[in-house]
């Protein structure tokens, strides 16, 4: 039976999440043998403009070309999954949309930003559908190989509605508001393992907002830590910006 043709596209973004997968050691091996990967630049040189089974999307849209040819990926591809804060929430690159565009053109290109065309940012299913998230900056290597397994049975993967909070106590994780640090954990929607409060650092958001996130208890822990609400909502669009999009895919 033949293996199902994969391949890793990059849009707006470091790579850092397909570079996660490349460094996956054994563990890459093993998927090597139950996909086909036909087009993966951080790893092989290959070309493939062929139909796909499996698309898997790194990077935000923030430009006329990427529209288009994410579209043209989507069209061809019978399933994309989007890996990566940038691809999922339009991630830092996101933080752009809260300026002019022709000023922060101007900003990256000077004098001749016309002639580099742009657009707002927006998070891939903010473009075209999208069939699994896999969350993160960069993602959780363990919530990729179940996404990966879901998509081959033909199962839906559930990303987990609940708040990083849930995991970072189950880990028995000191809360970093008690250590006089704040953390986004609170509203961040969970699946990492509570991955950087258990390495001693604080959650940055980098998953998304929970769809119900509890304000009541956010607001009573600003003001229990005597902390700014602007300051939090500054961290919060860090990776959360694009948020305020609607997606039309």
């Amino acid at each position: 039976m033949a293996r199902p043709k994969a391949a890793f596209f990059d849009f707006s973004c470091c790579e850092g999440c397909q570079l996660q997968i490349a460094n996956f050691g054994e563990s890459l091996l093993d998927i090597l043998n139950v996909i086909e990967v036909v087009e993966f630049r951080e790893i092989m040189s290959e070309k493939y403009d062929g139909a796909l089974d499996v698309a898997i999307i790194e990077g935000s849209i923030n430009t006329p070309h990427a529209v288009e040819r994410i579209t043209a990926i989507r069209a061809r591809s019978k399933t994309l999954v989007a890996i990566g804060a940038c691809a999922t929430t339009g991630g830092v690159n996101g933080i752009k949309n809260a300026f002019p565009s022709d000023e922060i053109a101007g900003y990256v290109y000077g004098g001749n930003f016309r002639d580099y065309e742009t657009i707002q940012t927006m998070a891939v299913h903010q473009v075209v559908r999208v069939d699994y998230f896999v969350h993160g900056c960069p993602i959780y290597p363990p919530e990729f190989v179940a996404v990966l397994k879901a998509l081959l049975m033909a199962i839906p993967y559930d990303v987990p509605d609940y708040p990083v909070c849930v995991e970072c106590k189950l880990n028995g994780n000191v809360c970093m508001y008690d250590r006089g640090v704040s953390c986004l954990g609170p509203v961040t929607r969970a699946g990492c393992n509570s991955w950087c409060i258990n390495n001693d650092n604080i959650c940055y958001g980098c998953r998304g907002m929970v769809s119900n996130p509890n304000e009541k208890g956010v607001i009573d822990v600003i003001k229990r830590y005597g902390l700014s609400t602007q300051i939090i909502v500054n961290k919060l669009e860090m990776y959360n910006k694009c948020r305020e999009l609607n997606p039309h895919g």
